[in-house]
């Protein structure tokens, strides 16, 4: 877990904040993610895959940030799925990709993402529910993916905008009934909504939301800077992220 936490942040180091060198930075980190694309690690579709015949003991459904690689990105996608796995080895785990591209330009969409993104998120839920109703299922999102369940924000001085946690956020406030239910858990990390509104998901339990924000991620506060704390929740997705939602599984 310590080697995926270090590459992760060495890749998100040198890819978010340009500078001189940044041109040589990228070409590596470049190698570097063609790597793991390579060994498929930056790809999760235990969902999509899986056999209803043979459910397992929970399901995570992740959407990483906007420009990341994989459907599970580069970031907080690995180490949140490595530390579910090495609490319950036989988890699924499932990224949001498809319609849902991770480009930029949805960011600035009223909503902040597609329609089509939201309703790959739910399309997931739903699989989810119909292949293994009795299946407790976890939700996380990054960035952008805070968007998709949110609105829009501005990056002043970056050229990553978050659009992960709109993704998983606006489709599980429109989930119904039993589908939402079987939801027991969801983390944001960097919520650029938490201050608009009030650190919570709309329509979503607030106990069963746990929210990551670092004190000088300036975008909890409802500011439209991203500053370095912003690309440093790593720690929490190997370490408290995935504990509360282990808890809310075992619960």
């Amino acid at each position: 877990m310590r080697v995926s936490f270090i590459l992760s942040f060495l890749l998100a180091g040198a890819t978010a904040f340009p500078t001189a060198s940044s041109n040589k930075k990228r070409a590596v980190a470049a190698q570097d993610v063609n790597l793991l694309e390579a060994r498929d690690l930056l790809n999760r579709n235990d969902l999509e895959d899986g056999d209803s015949s043979s459910c397992p003991p929970a399901i995570l459904i992740y959407a990483r940030g906007s420009t990341e690689p994989g459907n599970l990105g580069i970031t907080v996608g690995p180490i949140l799925a490595e530390a579910m796995q090495l609490a319950i080895p036989d988890i699924w785990i499932q990224g949001v990709g498809g319609p849902y591209t991770a480009d930029l330009a949805p960011n600035f969409l009223p909503e902040g993402t597609t329609d089509a993104s939201i309703d790959e998120a739910k399309r997931l839920f739903q699989m989810a529910h119909d292949k293994c109703p009795d299946t407790p299922v976890v939700t996380a999102g990054y960035r952008q993916v805070i968007l998709f369940i949110n609105l829009l924000f501005l990056c002043s001085f970056c050229p990553l905008n978050s659009q992960g946690t709109v993704v998983v956020g606006y489709a599980l406030s429109e989930l119904e009934g039993a589908v939402q239910n079987q939801v027991v858990g969801a983390a944001l990390f960097g919520y650029t909504k938490n201050e608009q509104l009030g650190g919570r998901i709309p329509n979503y339990p607030t106990d069963k939301t746990k929210i990551f924000c670092l004190p000088t991620d300036l975008v909890c506060d409802g500011t439209l800077f991203i500053l370095p704390a912003h690309f440093l929740y790593g720690a929490d997705a190997a370490g408290p992220g995935a504990e509360f939602l282990v808890g809310q599984i075992n619960e």
